[in-house]
Order: structure tokens, then C-alpha cells, then sequence
């Protein structure tokens, strides 16, 4: 593994009490119609970077809004979010390339679809863990 390990959403809770800063690497159109995580009850407000942009075209400034949004501390430990836990290894990887600790939240926001492709399983949301209805 190429990044500091993953994360249930339970774990990567407590690891934002802890101090940990969430990065959401969905597209904005996901955090506006989907919702986000909220984070009011820790220390960090969560920082939102796409890791792709729609059509899954890649952001090819992500470590660069990394650095400029993340705190000059690289022992702030990063938790990243996707939706279904898949682009968020990938930024996982990357930010810990870049020198960042990074972990990877399994199940994403959304979690995995049942059998009817409703995303109802699992995930941050489907576990109740706290979200905003958008990031506006």
C-alpha cells in the first residue's frame, strides 16, 4: 500500500476528532446534489478538491490545490473521501507522494449500490454519520 491505510467511515471519524483534515475529492456537482460531509463538530473545516473533473477528465492541478488549500504542517494527517472509495485511493496515493499522511475512506460518501443501483448500503451517508444536503 502506497498510502498510510484505509479508513471505515467510522474510523475516519474519529480521526477527524483526532485533528485529521477531510479532503473530498468528488466533483462539485456531487457535492451539490449529493450533499457533503459536516464536519462542524471537529476542529477542521473539510477541504473540497476534485480529483476529476466530469466525464472523469483529471484534475491536473490536484497536488497544486492541495498544497494551496492544506496546512503547511505535513503532519496533519489527510482522510480522503470519494464516492465510492476508488478516486480517493488514487488522490490517496498522490498526496502521499507529495509528502502528505494520507488515508482512504472505504465506502466512500455514497457507499455501494444494492440491487436495484440504489446507493443504500453502506458509506459515510447510508451510515449516519453527519452531511449537509450541499456544499453552498
Amino acid at each position: 500500500m502506497s498510502y498510510a491505510g484505509d479508513l471505515t467511515p467510522e474510523e475516519a471519524w474519529t480521526k477527524l476528532e483526532q485533528g485529521a483534515i477531510l479532503v473530498d475529492v468528488r466533483t462539485e456537482g456531487e457535492w451539490a446534489h449529493i450533499g457533503i460531509p459536516d464536519t462542524k463538530a471537529t476542529d477542521n473545516d473539510p477541504l473540497f478538491i476534485q480529483w476529476t473533473f466530469p466525464g472523469g477528465i483529471p484534475n491536473p492541478d490536484f497536488i497544486k490545490d492541495l498544497n494551496d488549500q492544506a496546512p503547511e504542517d505535513r503532519g496533519t494527517e489527510l482522510v480522503f473521501l470519494c464516492r465510492s472509495g476508488q478516486r480517493s485511493i488514487a488522490a490517496a496515493i498522490a498526496a502521499t507522494q507529495a509528502g502528505f499522511t494520507s488515508y482512504n475512506v472505504l465506502e466512500g460518501f455514497e457507499g455501494e449500490p444494492d440491487r436495484y443501483g440504489e446507493r443504500t448500503v453502506n458509506g459515510w451517508k447510508n451510515r449516519g454519520l453527519p452531511t449537509n444536503l450541499g456544499k453552498n
